[in-house]
């Protein structure tokens, strides 16, 4: 494994401990209080992104995200071939940070999800964040580029509380997510509508970048 091919799976890998990890310990600590819970884990998701970004940048991109390398893929930066193994490590490394969870917590390390995640408004939710993080991710950087990550990073804090879905928008992560059974965990029949949908809003938000480009 090269190191921008290993730099997406660790980065990967570390995005879902800390999504994930973080949702557990705060749902933990505030004895199940959903609202606090959910503002612990956006502000931990935040500031772990903004490090991942900041540290793998240089490397790889730090794509740490499908959507974000199929996209690229589109604006011709990288070929096919080199995206679709992208998108594999990162789809191992969100499979191996979601055993690693379960390790740390004490909880059974392989599980499959039953919880339910089901409707047309998570749909439409998922594409509106999925949209939203390309165009943040595209234009972010264009004046002053190292504000890039902290631009991401706010965007994906605040998409946990704009949307219905508390912003999934990586098709990676919702991947981990049919694999625990804690909270954040979605059973897998849901998982296709989620990605679909993430990826149709990542499209349709590079046809809207195409037009705003030229």
């Amino acid at each position: 494994m090269t190191p921008k091919f290993l730099a997406e799976f660790l980065g990967t890998m570390f995005l879902v401990m800390v999504v994930l990890g973080s949702g557990i310990m705060a749902m933990d600590m505030f004895d199940g209080h959903a609202g606090l819970a959910l503002l612990a884990n956006s502000i931990a998701t935040g500031a772990g992104l903004f490090v991942l970004i900041q540290s793998l940048g240089s490397l790889s991109g730090a794509h740490i995200n499908p959507i974000v390398t199929f996209v690229e893929v589109l604006w011709q930066r990288m070929p096919a071939k080199e995206g679709i193994i992208y998108v594999l490590a990162q789809c191992l490394g969100a499979c191996a940070g979601i055993l690693l969870v379960h390790v740390m917590f004490r909880y059974p390390v392989f599980q499959i999800s039953f919880v339910e995640r089901a409707g047309w408004h998570l749909w439409i939710s998922e594409f509106v964040a999925s949209f939203g993080l390309i165009c943040v991710v595209a234009l972010a950087g264009k004046k002053h580029v190292e504000f890039a990550p902290l631009a991401v990073a706010a965007y994906v804090t605040s998409a946990y509380w704009f949307t219905s879905s508390t912003g999934f928008m990586n098709p990676a992560v919702t991947l981990a997510r049919t694999l625990t059974n804690t909270f954040g965990g979605m059973a897998p029949s849901y998982f296709l509508p989620f990605v679909v949908s993430q990826f149709t809003g990542a499209f349709v938000a590079w046809l809207v970048l195409k037009k705003l480009r030229s």
